[in-house]
């Protein structure tokens, strides 16, 4: 059985103030803005930890790293999922989403025999109907010991972010007149 679920189109549900300084007259409606989480692994390069554009929301790709030490978190695979799960739930929930919201996920696991045991800690952390989902094997050496780094988007309409908008040229524009 197919269940067919309706999702109103970014033109219906976007906000009237945009947060790229940069829109044209189509990007005008839409919201863009960076979301960052004290709760969540920090950046380790020259990235964001989330994006939100429009209804969807975007996770960097993260790994299982303490958010308070940043060192890595746990020996097994079973642990450095939990951690992972924990850093992505953090930046979902820093801008109102949650596990519940994210519809696809991308994992990378440093040896793929590791994939029964990642998937049942994964398996309880998410719900059915689950996201859809990649798994692949990856060289994670940047970081020594690192079993396992997800990504994933989720599709949320309930925006709570208490960062404000950026103006818009036009906004700035009638603000200097």
């Amino acid at each position: 059985m197919v269940a067919r679920i309706e999702m109103p189109s970014v033109a219906k549900t976007a906000q009237t103030a945009s947060y790229n300084s940069g829109e044209t007259p189509e990007e005008e409606n839409m919201a863009k803005y960076a979301i960052q989480s004290k709760r969540g692994a920090p950046p380790r390069g020259a990235y964001s930890q989330g994006w939100r554009a429009g209804d969807f929301i975007f996770v960097t790709g993260t790994g299982p790293i303490d958010p308070s030490s940043g060192n890595l978190v746990g020996n097994t695979i079973e642990q450095q999922t939990e951690q992972t799960i924990d850093n992505i739930s953090a930046i979902l929930e820093a801008d109102g989403a949650s596990l519940l919201d994210v519809v696809k996920v991308t994992v990378h696991l440093s040896d793929t025999s590791h994939f029964a045991r990642y998937n049942s800690v994964y398996a309880q952390r998410f719900s059915q109907p689950y996201p859809v989902r990649t798994t692949v094997g990856s060289d994670l050496g940047h970081t020594p010991g690192m079993l396992i780094e997800i990504d994933c988007i989720a599709y949320s309409t309930e925006k709570t972010s208490k960062r404000q908008p950026r103006a818009s040229k036009k906004q700035v524009a009638r603000r200097r007149r």
